[in-house]
C-alpha cells in the first residue's frame, strides 16, 4: 500500500502542488498526465524527498514519513523503498553501464560485488543491452542510456518505481525501445509512478489515470474511463487538444452530472 497524504509544496510563494493525497497498491501502475507546470514532476521529487514539502506524509508498507520534517534517517528509510529514473538519464558518466546499475546494489545495499555483477548482468540482459555492459554512457545513445537508467532503478527492487518523463528526452525512433521496456516491468507486476505526455503509452500500461492541473487532482480513473468518458470539462479539453495533436481522435463523451475524484480542489 502506497498513500500519499495532504501534500503541499510551494516555491517563492507559488503553489505548486495543493493538498495532493494519492492511495496507490501494489503492482499498480499510475500515470499522471496534464499540462506542463500542472506539478507533477514536484510531486515525484517530493515523494522521494528530493525536494522537501511543506507538508503532507508518503505510506510506503509499513514506513510513513512526515515530508516537512523528515530528518536524515527517514528520508533514508523512504528512499530505501523508491527508485527514481529520470528524464535526463542522470548516468554516473565515469562508470560502464554494468557499473551504473551495481554502483547502489553495491554502496547502498550492501550488495556483494560478485551479487551485484550477476544482477546487473541479468538486467542488462532484461532490457537488451548484454553487449552493452562495459560502455559508457557516452558511448550509447539515448534510448539505451534510459534502459541502463530503469535498469539501475530496477536493480535495487524498489517497492514504488518513480518515472518521470522516461521518453521525453529521446528522438521519435528512440521512444519505442524504452516503452517496450516499461511494458515490460508492467507485465512483470512493477508498482509505478509515471509521469508521462505519451498518452499512448499510458493507456497501454496503467491501471489508474490521473489527470492533474495547476497542482491538484482534477479527476482520476480507468484509463477507459478517463481517455473515454472523462467527466471533468478541463479533463476533456486537454485530451481534445493531444487528439487533435496526433491525428488519432479518441471518442471523448461528457458527462457532467457524473462524479469524479478529485482532491486539492
Amino acid at each position: 500500500m502506497i498513500r500519499i497524504t495532504d501534500l503541499s509544496k510551494s516555491y517563492n510563494g507559488r503553489a505548486i502542488l495543493k493538498s495532493v493525497s494519492l492511495e496507490q497498491q501494489e503492482g499498480e501502475i499510475i500515470s499522471l498526465i496534464g499540462p506542463s507546470g500542472s506539478g507533477k514532476t514536484t510531486l515525484l521529487r517530493c515523494i522521494n524527498a528530493l525536494e522537501r514539502a511543506d507538508s503532507g506524509s508518503v505510506q510506503i508498507d509499513k514506513v510513513v514519513v512526515d515530508l516537512s520534517h523528515a530528518n536524515r534517517k527517514a528520508i533514508s528509510s523512504l528512499r530505501a523503498q523508491t527508485a527514481m529514473v529520470f528524464q535526463s538519464y542522470n548516468l554516473f558518466a565515469n562508470l560502464t553501464a554494468l557499473n551504473n546499475i551495481t554502483e547502489a546494489l553495491i554502496y547502498s545495499k550492501h550488495t556483494s560485488k560478485t551479487e551485484a555483477r550477476r544482477i546487473g548482468l541479468e538486467l542488462l540482459e532484461r532490457v537488451g543491452l548484454a553487449e552493452k555492459a562495459n560502455s559508457y554512457p557516452k558511448e550509447l545513445s539515448g534510448g539505451q542510456q534510459q534502459r541502463i537508467g530503469i535498469a539501475r532503478a530496477v536493480a535495487v527492487n524498489p517497492a514504488l518505481l518513480l518515472m518521470d518523463e522516461p521518453t521525453s528526452s529521446l528522438d521519435p525512433e528512440l521512444v519505442g525501445e524504452v516503452e517496450k521496456t516499461i511494458e515490460d516491468l508492467a507485465a512483470h507486476g512493477q508498482t509505478m509512478l509515471v509521469v508521462t505526455h505519451e498518452m499512448a503509452l499510458a493507456r497501454r500500461i496503467s491501471d489508474t489515470i490521473v489527470f492533474m492541473e495547476n497542482g491538484s487532482i482534477v479527476e482520476q480513473g480507468s484509463p477507459e474511463q478517463i481517455f473515454g468518458h472523462p467527466q471533468h470539462e478541463r479533463t476533456r479539453d486537454f485530451l481534445s487538444r493531444y487528439n487533435a495533436g496526433v491525428g488519432t481522435p479518441t471518442p471523448i463523451t461528457a458527462e457532467p452530472s457524473a462524479p469524479f475524484s478529485a482532491t486539492g480542489e
